[in-house]
C-alpha cells in the first residue's frame, strides 16, 4: 500500500510539474486529444498502460 500512495503521489507531482512549467503546451496536448478519434485514445492508453507496467516489472525485478 505504501508503494502505491508513493507512486500515485509522484505521479501528480510530475504532473503538476508539467503544468506548471508548460501550460501552454499543456493546452495544446488537450486541444489535440478532443481532436483524436476514441479508438486512438484508447490503443494510446493501453500502450501506456503497457509501458508502464513493463517498467515497473523492470524496476521490480533488475533496479535493487
Amino acid at each position: 500500500m505504501k508503494t502505491l500512495v508513493f507512486s500515485l503521489g509522484l505521479l501528480l507531482a510530475v504532473e503538476g510539474l508539467l503544468y506548471a512549467a508548460a501550460p501552454d503546451f499543456m493546452k495544446r496536448m488537450a486541444a489535440l486529444l478532443i481532436e483524436m478519434s476514441s479508438e486512438a485514445i484508447r490503443q494510446n492508453g493501453i500502450l501506456a498502460a503497457s509501458l508502464g507496467a513493463v517498467l515497473i516489472y523492470v524496476a521490480a525485478r533488475f533496479l535493487q
